[in-house]
């Protein structure tokens, strides 16, 4: 099962409902990929808005 990107908060997961901000709008098509281990102490996190750790789609 291939992974979407929510448009909303751009988190990737596998389900049909993001567990980050509980939407279901998904796309399979995005490109790109950060993994945020610890938001607070990070610069690229904190310029996309990235507050909760996890895997982040960069463009969607």
């Amino acid at each position: 099962m291939a992974k979407k990107a929510c448009k909303n908060c751009g988190a990737l997961v596998l389900k049909d409902i993001c567990p980050n901000c509980h939407d279901a709008k998904l796309t399979e098509n995005w490109k790109g990929r950060i993994i945020v281990v610890e938001p607070e102490n990070s610069e690229i996190a904190k310029k996309i808005g990235i507050s909760k750790k996890g895997e982040y789609a960069i463009r969607k």
